[in-house]
């Protein structure tokens, strides 16, 4: 399977995808691409815009994962309007989703974001802090998670040092903190930013069997007629 997977960051969503797909990851920041890089070597990997490059390049695929920066939509914004940063919602998000509606409708896809401080725009399907709006049903996972919020002072240092790094979150990926060859700026950061290899592994699950379903159905009305 051809698959695009857009804004790369260093994989999370990607990890647990096996190495028999063509995976082309998309990353903006070349400190992050490189890392990527490093931890998928067969994976293709672009130094580009990702949503210039899901414009001129979806039809060479037949998935698709796209994770939009979701800072500007994050309840996070609550607490930055107390200290008087406002913003307005990066509509990008949206501009993806109802482009992939309109035009990947023979393409499976993804779009992943966190849940937003308002009601979405559009009705997405929900999996702990994660929205996702696809062309394919995902069903139920139980994940055990753990708040990666840093607001509870209160909490034992273990676990505010568990919160701030993903550990318990993303234990194939943590020994990032501990290779010197990765050179980013903020580590803790680009963990934060991960999908759970669970999840993103649970997702691409559901969109391969409605794939096969949706195939099933074709040779069913092509028989018929």
């Amino acid at each position: 399977m051809n698959i695009l997977n857009l804004y790369a960051g260093i994989g999370g969503n990607r990890k647990l995808w096996g190495d028999e797909h063509e995976v082309t990851a998309v990353e903006f920041k070349p400190e992050i691409a490189e890392v990527y890089q490093k931890l998928f070597p067969k994976d293709k990997v672009i130094v580009e815009d990702a949503h210039k490059y899901l414009l001129e390049h979806y039809k060479e695929f037949d998935f698709i994962w796209s994770s939009p920066p979701c800072q500007s939509h994050s309840v996070c914004n609550y607490f930055l309007k107390g200290q008087g940063i406002i913003r307005f919602p990066d509509m990008k998000l949206y501009e993806e989703i109802i482009f992939m509606q309109m035009h990947c409708k023979d393409i499976k896809w993804v779009v992943e974001n966190v849940k937003p401080y308002y009601e979405p725009l559009v009705k997405p399907q929900t999996i702990g802090r994660h929205c996702f709006w696809a062309n394919f049903d995902i069903n139920e996972i139980k994940i055990d998670y753990v708040d990666i919020g840093t607001m509870n002072r209160q909490a034992s240092k273990d676990s505010q040092r568990k919160a701030i790094i993903r550990e318990a979150q993303i234990p194939e990926l943590i020994d990032l903190h501990g290779l010197k060859d990765f050179k980013l700026k903020n580590k803790r950061q680009v963990l934060r930013n991960c999908v759970l290899p669970e999840i993103g592994l649970h997702i691409f699950k559901c969109s391969m069997c409605d794939k096969q379903a949706t195939l099933s159905n074709k040779e069913v009305n092509n028989e018929r007629q």
